[in-house]
């Protein structure tokens, strides 16, 4: 695993947040890596009041990420194009697990990463913790 131990004298930007996003899914399985390229990976602040509604969330600190797009398993050759699958990392809600839990920040962002990637795959929560202790 890269040496990914900083310290931060002020809040990590989106900027830190989205190197941390890079290096991390570097690190995550082969697999996984391989069943989401060609996804973009975003940093927002928050997550909109409309992603929140359709969750049923009524805060946003209650989402550290997101993946959005269709499962490889839907996909179709005979699909129109259309835009690339995306996962949201959401920065204030994961500063303030970051905070909460003392996690370190890059274990954090890998794990919300593989967290998003293995829902969208369907895997269980036995699962994703299994994928999350990889690496």
């Amino acid at each position: 695993m890269p040496n990914t131990e900083m310290k931060w004298g002020a809040p990590p930007t989106a900027e830190d947040l989205a190197a941390l996003a890079e290096t991390a899914f570097a690190a995550i399985p082969a697999a996984l890596r391989e069943a989401v390229r060609g996804t973009a990976i975003l940093v927002e602040e928050i997550p909109d009041d409309e992603t929140l509604a359709a969750l049923g969330l009524e805060h946003p600190w209650e989402l550290t990420g997101l993946y959005r797009g269709t499962p490889l398993t839907e996909k179709s050759v005979l699909d129109p194009p259309g835009g690339p699958d995306v996962i949201l990392l959401y920065r204030e809600p994961i500063l303030v697990e970051w905070v909460e839990s003392g996690e370190d920040l890059f274990r954090l962002v890998r794990n919300v990463l593989i967290h998003e990637i293995a829902h969208h795959f369907g895997y269980s929560e036995e699962g994703i913790a299994r994928l999350e202790g990889e690496g």
